[in-house]
């Protein structure tokens, strides 16, 4: 911080009597005769800055990987308008939720996110469902009108803890539905309705470089936190994501979420 000192010498008559309670909180004054009066000067005396630079301990002795040290849990929500015809298109945003939804949660020895790489190494069913919702809503953000984010760092040997803390997000998450709906492939009506839905994005990754700074203060920042995830969670073929959930509510075609519901419901988000 950079401090600077000024001192004032003010013109001032001499036969002018001021109170203590005014010399308590003024400058410091003195008097010359009339004909030595000189126009008043200001010196500055530039004091040199100093910065404090603290030593991150925690991150000092980590071991880094391809996206940093540590591990990064981090929650991304979006709230967006929906219209009508959004809710049963066949590629809509809800259209790549809900495919994702039932892959991961097929049974079927094809199915699930059981056995997560393709040919058993390098491309995780995982992160390409946190790579396809990101990027589905990043092609709605005209539609955006609120966002939030937040995150926390581990150390990599607290492991645990990071699990613990994505637990708690997640469940959090689910905590604020009534039930968990998972529609049925072409079970969807012909015709849905306008609302305003939620996206929740809760997931845990290694390293400390992927973005959850500021979503929801523009929409920039918010573009910038979904593409940083976007990105990170398919380097090296998704070995660096160790957990990925995502919620949506309103699930069902004819239910509709009102701002008001949305405010409610979910207070942190910030309104772009």
């Amino acid at each position: 911080m950079t401090t600077i000192l000024a001192f004032l010498l003010p013109l001032l008559i001499p036969t002018r009597a001021f109170s203590p309670a005014t010399t308590s909180t003024s400058p410091i004054k003195s008097f010359q005769p009339l004909h030595q009066q000189r126009p008043p000067t200001i010196r500055r005396t530039p004091v040199p800055s100093s910065r404090l630079h603290l030593f991150d301990l925690e991150k000092a002795f980590e071991e880094e990987g391809p996206l940093g040290k540590g591990i990064t849990v981090g929650k991304l929500q979006i709230a967006l308008h929906v219209n009508a015809l959004e809710r049963t298109a066949k590629n809509s945003l809800f259209a790549v939720l809900e495919e994702n939804a039932r892959a991961a949660n097929d049974d079927s020895d094809d199915g699930g996110f059981d056995d997560d790489y393709e040919d058993g190494y390098g491309d995780s069913h995982l992160s390409k469902m946190c790579h396809q919702v990101c990027l589905a809503l990043l092609r709605k953000s005209d539609d955006w009108i609120a966002a939030c984010s937040e995150s926390k760092w581990f150390k990599g040997d607290d492991y645990g803890k990071a699990e613990s803390l994505y637990n708690q997000w997640a469940d959090r998450e689910a905590a604020k539905f009534e039930k968990e709906y998972i529609p049925e492939e072409g079970s969807a009506p012909s015709e849905g309705k306008p609302t305003v839905a939620v996206v929740s994005i809760i997931l845990e990754i290694q390293g400390d470089e992927t973005n959850f700074e500021r979503a929801g203060f523009s929409m920039a920042e918010t573009k910038a936190v979904l593409t940083s995830i976007a990105s990170d969670c398919r380097v090296e073929g998704g070995d660096c994501l160790n957990g990925f959930e995502v919620f949506w509510t309103p699930s069902e075609p004819t239910e509709v979420l009102t701002e008001r519901d949305t405010i409610l419901d979910f207070p942190e988000l910030i309104t772009l």
